[in-house]
């Protein structure tokens, strides 16, 4: 339920992106503010993530995640009945602070209720909620004719699981909330000041970084190298968006097995890097590139899962995990600010092949992060 509760959060991210024509016809805007309905959500997080961590610990994480289920219902609601594009922003930054309330109260609750190696696992788990939401919204939107029917559905949905975790998922022991203030400041500064977690934050934003620098223009570059058509485009992409689950999984399942994290982060930093040389130079065939658009999204999963999961391993306190997600969060949101303008005018200047440098660059970026971070990660994790 609350990993479901992650994916429904996705999908109010996702809907921005495949409605965005009959936005862009119902209220007459060009393509510059169009592109706020789904970026609103990312410049929230890049600000909004520790401060929202920092509410876990006094407010309770059940009802942390219930605020932002309810939050994204009404921002829902409010966009489906808009008039004007400014409402239908408004809306979407309400959606937005919904999203992360949702999404810094969710590991949370698991770190809560599970723990050991399977708390690997099911964090790992909880890291499938954005492909798992954006290849819903991808698949599903185009069979919702009107945009509004759509913000009325997953206001709905939010409406649903708001109900279902009220009935099945325990809330903390009397004592667990209430923290005072003066703690919880404590805990962000201790946060802010931890080694651990900084490198994690930063890994995740440039992981942000390579994984948009490809799929924010993922579907023009598929119809400029097959030649197919928008409709094509798009399911490719959500097949390419969708894959990237598995290997969420399997991150869970390999950390279960006592892979090491740092062997897990570099890798996949390395793959990705690699795997981005083939697919924006025009060296190898046209279907080749787009394997190794399935083969960058599968192993780029293992990386977002291995970041969440270790998370509590950094943190000194259970207190601080929510504030160091939200950490977390904020670089994950910094990369998606800063990717797809930085890989947007890289294209503009040098064309597709320069996407190769700006990706190859951020990996090696990422594997020098992992090798400071295995110095802060306690023995033998």
């Amino acid at each position: 339920m609350v990993t479901g509760a992650g994916v429904v959060a996705a999908v109010h991210v996702g809907k921005g992106a495949i409605f965005g024509p009959q936005l862009q016809t119902t209220f007459a805007v060009d393509l510059a503010a169009l592109a706020w309905v789904t970026a609103i959500f990312a410049v929230i997080g890049v600000f909004g993530g520790i401060p929202a961590g920092a509410l876990v610990a006094p407010v309770g994480d059940r009802r942390v995640l219930l605020s932002g289920l309810g939050v994204l219902a009404i921002g829902a609601a409010l966009g489906a009945v808009a008039q004007s594009f400014s409402m239908i922003l408004m809306s979407r930054i309400i959606e937005g602070a919904g999203f992360l309330l949702v999404i810094v109260a969710g590991p949370a609750i698991l770190g809560r209720l599970v723990s050991g190696a399977r708390r690997d696992i099911v964090l790992a788990l909880w890291s499938c909620f954005m492909p798992t939401g954006m290849a819903l919204a991808l698949v599903i939107g185009p069979m919702i004719v009107d945009w509004r029917l759509a913000w009325w559905a997953s206001g709905g949905i939010s409406a649903l699981f708001f109900l279902g975790v009220i009935l099945s998922v325990a809330g903390q022991s009397a004592g667990a909330t209430g923290v005072a203030w003066r703690t919880v400041a404590g805990d962000a500064w201790a946060t802010l000041s931890n080694r651990g977690a900084l490198l994690l934050a930063a890994i995740f934003a440039l992981y942000s970084l390579m994984f948009f620098a490809l799929f924010s223009f993922l579907p023009v570059l598929l119809m400029d190298r097959l030649d197919v058509s928008l409709a094509t485009a798009g399911a490719l992409g959500a097949a390419v968006t969708g894959i990237n689950v598995a290997g969420n999984l399997t991150a869970g399942i390999m950390l279960g097995r006592g892979i090491s994290r740092v062997v897990l982060l570099a890798g996949t930093s390395l793959a990705m890097g690699i795997a981005a040389l083939g697919i924006f130079l025009p060296v190898l065939p046209d279907m080749t590139a787009f394997l190794l658009c399935l083969v960058f999204s599968a192993l780029g999963g293992l990386l977002p899962a291995t970041v969440l999961a270790t998370s509590p391993v950094v943190v000194t306190t259970a207190r601080q995990m929510p504030i160091a997600i939200g950490l977390i969060m904020q670089g994950s949101n910094l990369g998606q600010v800063v990717g797809p303008v930085a890989i947007g005018g890289v294209f503009m200047a040098f064309g597709w092949s320069a996407g190769a440098a700006v990706v190859g660059v951020a990996a090696i970026c990422a594997v020098g992060l992992t090798m400071l971070l295995s110095r802060a990660l306690p023995a033998g994790r």
